[in-house]
């Protein structure tokens, strides 16, 4: 299981007594009832996976209260934070059509470019129209079955291709003759998301004359290099989550609430390092600066050979180890959502647990039972069951806290260990910024049993 451990007096006392060797007496001078017993313990990542990172929906022009479409001059815009390698979708409908939508594909727009500098400006000419196949099409700008000319929404016979697939354009303006999408920098992972309408009063050449081209409220994600194809796979059908709504009728609602189902935070929790002691946490220490123990190191990059050294040695820890490859793992590696670590050892009464595994969306951040560690024996009897109420997340004070997922001197996105600048309170602490990270038990589960020989 990937678990390594420090051999302690308990565990050679519990086998020489096992064997008839000594007893109790032998090891415990002046009292033979003191309990000794092996426990597992398992850290479960019970976090959910996310494919979006953020998501949202554009719906009230700029300079307006309320919700509505855009005509010539009028323009949405939204922000939000994201990490290097993240890229943008959105979609917002043609309103003079049956079915049809501007959005920048199934990939996305990058954000930032390969040399790691944001991109901003404008992007229209990564932008194309598509049909989404799900109504039948009509003369653009005069139909019956169109968003401003229908009788209710959801109108119109179904389209003989039901593939989502690009519009052939001959006849049609230009994108960039209709919609005009800039990005600007707001902070150094933010950004502001423009989406301007710039057609005018004939910019839409029709057999009635000429006509301006509506744009639509509509709905936006920002998803990892890895995640495409999340509104729509060009050559099939739509996915049946919403854009519809948006391509026949430019309500964006049903598509940003399933858009939202699938967006968070995914964490991964790191190798760890655990310890069995009587006396002071050999970890840590709160309201006091980390020890130059490993504890950094596991807190900012997840490394733990540090931290494992250090507790083999410590006078009042009577058994330690590591902890670094998943059950059903074939080597070490991160705890992903879903998976475990588990370890054994060997205690008496009086003993305590504590183990510390970075929290790896953060900068220096980590789980550890509370300060006073988790008592092992209660009333003499070995304790057993979820333990993960006294479980908390710490904040190392070695490093600078970031936004969750987004910072890029967190252990995923940096250029190295050890990098970002120093925390201005460099004391352990419980984590107390204005970062949301989410509540403990929907990240991490710890359970303890006794194992019965």
């Amino acid at each position: 299981m990937g678990v390594y451990v420090k051999k302690s007096k308990v565990l050679i006392a519990a086998m020489m007594l096992a064997v008839g060797l000594v007893s109790c007496k032998d090891i415990f001078p002046g009292n033979g009832n003191v309990p000794i017993a092996e426990y597992e313990v398992t850290i479960e990542n019970v976090s959910e996976s996310y494919p979006i990172l953020k998501s949202g929906a554009f719906a009230v022009p700029v300079g307006a209260s309320d919700p509505g479409a855009i005509g010539p001059g009028g323009a949405y815009e939204f922000e939000f934070t994201a990490p290097q390698g993240a890229r943008l979708s959105l979609t917002t409908m043609f309103v003079q059509s049956n079915d049809w939508i501007y959005s920048f594909g199934e990939d996305g727009l990058a954000l930032y470019n390969e040399d790691g500098s944001k991109v901003t400006g404008d992007v229209t000419s990564q932008i194309n129209l598509y049909d989404a196949g799900t109504e039948e099409d009509q003369e653009p700008g005069t139909g019956n079955n169109q968003a401003p000319r229908q009788s209710g929404t959801d109108t119109g016979p179904a389209d003989d291709n039901d593939n989502v697939r690009l519009v052939d354009k001959m006849d049609l303006p230009d994108n960039d003759e209709v919609i005009k999408v800039t990005l600007s920098s707001t902070s150094e992972y933010g950004f502001r998301v423009r989406v301007e309408n710039v057609s005018t009063s004939s910019t839409l050449q029709t057999s009635e004359g000429g006509k301006p081209v509506p744009l639509s409220p509509g709905a936006w994600l920002v998803h990892p290099a890895s995640q495409s194809a999340l509104l729509f796979t060009a050559g099939h059908p739509d996915y049946g989550e919403g854009l519809e709504a948006i391509a026949e009728d430019g309500m964006p609602g049903e598509l940003a609430g399933n858009l939202a189902d699938k967006t968070g935070l995914t964490v991964p929790l790191s190798p760890g390092a655990f310890a069995v002691y009587n006396g002071d946490n050999p970890i840590f220490n709160e309201g006091k600066p980390a020890a130059d123990n490993g504890l950094e190191e596991v807190a900012e990059d997840g490394m733990i050979d540090m931290l494992v050294s250090f507790l083999s040695s410590e006078g009042n820890v009577s058994e330690s180890g590591g902890f670094n490859q998943p059950v059903g793992a074939s080597g070490p590696g991160p705890l992903l959502p879903g998976d475990q670590y588990k370890f054994t050892f060997t205690a008496t009464q009086g003993d305590r647990l504590t183990f510390t595994t970075m929290y790896v969306q953060s900068n220096d951040l980590f789980y550890s039972p509370v300060e006073q560690g988790v008592p092992l024996f209660s009333q003499g009897s070995p304790i057993s069951g979820n333990i993960t109420d006294q479980i908390r997340l710490w904040d190392a004070g070695t490093e600078a806290n970031e936004e969750p997922g987004i910072g890029g001197n967190q252990a995923l996105r940096q250029s190295g260990p050890d990098t970002g600048p120093e925390d201005s309170n460099p004391n352990v602490r419980l984590v107390n910024d204005q970062y949301d990270y989410g509540e403990t038990s929907d990240r991490i589960k710890v359970s303890i049993q006794r194992v019965m020989n």
